[in-house]
């Protein structure tokens, strides 16, 4: 597989998706950036990770479209806030790695801000709620009450974001190259289909 392949993975919450990231990163010899991401934006940037942490896949406001439509700043931007200047971070540190080569991205609408590459492959991980629910209970130890409402508020907050940042939907079908469902597949069976299917698309 070519080295310079970039797969990007938008996942609902307890659906497996940063462990389908780290996997195929594993198998495909790539680096992945998830919370690992976070660290290089503070780095490249200068700000504290803590400040980026609060304001991950968040929505903010109507300048964050202009960053993504890649028209920011402008003549009409006057002044720059803190989320201003933390969204800027991140589309430029995202920006960044996909010239640099292969990776795998997990979240913040990485699909769209490098949606002109041709080497990039978008996958969308999802799952029943009922998996979800059963797979976040154990990991949090928590009730399945409690963890159907994480996954609730998280997916509301992903979407939210995904929808605000870009010009598509966030879970639709038309807006990824591949869906993949791993309470279904499992996590192993999901990884493998990705792989299969960028395979095919790299032989044409």
């Amino acid at each position: 597989m070519e080295s310079n392949t970039i797969i990007t993975i938008g996942r609902q919450f307890g659906s497996g998706g940063h462990e389908v990231g780290r996997e195929l990163a594993k198998e495909l010899g790539l680096k992945i950036y998830d919370k690992e991401l976070l660290k290089l934006i503070a780095e490249e940037s200068g700000i504290c990770e803590k400040v980026l942490q609060d304001y991950d896949e968040k929505p903010t406001n109507s300048l964050l479209y202009s960053i993504v439509m890649d028209v920011y700043p402008s003549m009409n931007y006057v002044g720059t806030s803190l989320n201003q200047q933390v969204y800027q971070a991140q589309f430029d540190t995202i920006k960044k790695l996909g010239q640099t080569g292969g990776c795998v991205i997990v979240g913040r609408a990485a699909d769209y801000i490098l949606r002109e590459y041709k080497n990039l492959t978008t996958v969308f991980v999802h799952a029943s709620l009922d998996y979800r629910i059963q797979r976040v209970a154990e990991f949090e130890k928590i009730t399945d009450a409690k963890a159907k409402d994480m996954i609730l508020k998280a997916d509301k907050k992903r979407a939210s974001f995904y929808n605000f940042q870009t010009d598509k939907k966030w879970g639709a079908v038309s807006s990824y190259n591949l869906s993949v469902d791993t309470s279904d597949l499992g996590i192993e069976g999901a990884v493998k289909l990705i792989k299969n299917y960028i395979e095919i698309k790299n032989a044409k």
